[in-house]
């Protein structure tokens, strides 16, 4: 992603190669951008499913530990060397804003919000993209100040009246998890990682770890067994969420420009709410409609200054 100016800053140690797209083959970049698009678009609906077989602190923990400690198994495997101690710090602090801040505050909301609103909600994250560079020194243009302002009154409106204000929790999280996974994806390009699929192994298992922190913290217990759709749910947050998606992710980040990066905006809450209509019986408003329309469009406006 960003830090605001719409140019990827190389984090320390990297080479041009690793934030060059042109190096990496078109087929691969193909393939990354459709497991962003779809696969996060369904991971929504998914979370909602393991949410309620699990604590969903916990389950964001299980998830993103099961899945960090299977790629750095095979990364080590593959042989790359293990982490630094520095970035393992700087895994710590990415993974704490986009694993525990951004994907646990997705879990933790949507056990009181619908899988299509957490999706439109999070959407505007390229928005926050552009309101954090603004503390690295990026002045926003006339056209992505309306950009802007035209995105944050689709959350806005999203907001009014919805019955998330009846859960505080709730509302504080998904209203964070765009703003910390923003930050923190500005903030990768800017601490030392590792390279390659190694640095989505280490935010995932440090992210993991700061969940199970929070998930104690929270006071999360298991009533009762988890039925099999949640663990199935589970498991495919695991293979598919976070060793396919993430890494992807973390490959686009390093090889793409940002406009291109974030523009699963565009298609993941299109993707949430066809199959929370299609499989959870879930509504969308005519509200939701003009939020997700004015949401996307203030998305659109930056991503197009920025190409």
């Amino acid at each position: 992603m960003t830090s605001g100016t719409g140019q990827q800053s190389p984090r320390p140690g990297a080479t041009s190669g690793d934030v060059n797209h042109r190096d990496a083959p078109t087929i691969v970049i193909a393939a990354a951008m459709f497991s962003l698009y779809v696969i996060w678009g369904s991971t929504y609906l998914a979370i909602q499913i393991a949410v309620d077989g699990f604590p969903p602190l916990y389950m964001a923990a299980i998830r993103q530990l099961a899945a960090g400690a299977i790629l750095y198994a095979v990364m080590r495997l593959r042989g790359a060397p293990a982490p630094t101690r520095a970035q393992w710090r700087g895994g710590l602090i990415v993974g704490t804003l986009l694993i525990a801040g951004g994907n646990g505050g997705v879990s933790l909301a949507e056990r009181s919000v619908d899988s299509s609103f957490a999706a439109i909600v999070v959407a505007s994250m390229p928005l926050w993209i552009a309101v954090i560079g603004l503390y690295y020194g990026s002045k926003p243009t006339r056209r992505e100040l309306v950009g802007l302002f035209v995105g944050f009154t689709g959350v806005v409106v999203l907001n009014l009246g919805h019955p998330i204000s009846g859960d505080p929790v709730a509302f504080v999280a998904i209203i964070a998890s765009p703003i910390l996974w923003a930050w923190g994806s500005i903030l990768s390009t800017r601490v030392e990682l590792p390279r390659g699929p190694m640095a989505s192994a280490v935010q995932m298992l440090c992210g993991g770890v700061v969940l199970v922190v929070l998930g104690a913290a929270f006071g999360e217990h298991f009533t009762a067994p988890p039925s099999a759709k949640a663990i199935v749910a589970l498991a495919y947050l695991v293979g598919f969420g976070s060793l396919i998606a993430f890494s992807a992710y973390g490959f686009l980040l390093r090889t793409v420009r940002p406009a291109v990066a974030t523009s699963y905006a565009y298609v993941n809450p299109i993707v949430a709410i066809v199959l929370g209509v299609a499989f959870a019986n879930e509504s969308v408003s005519p509200r939701a409609f003009a939020a997700t329309g004015l949401t996307l469009g203030g998305v659109f406006l930056l991503a197009r200054r920025r190409r």
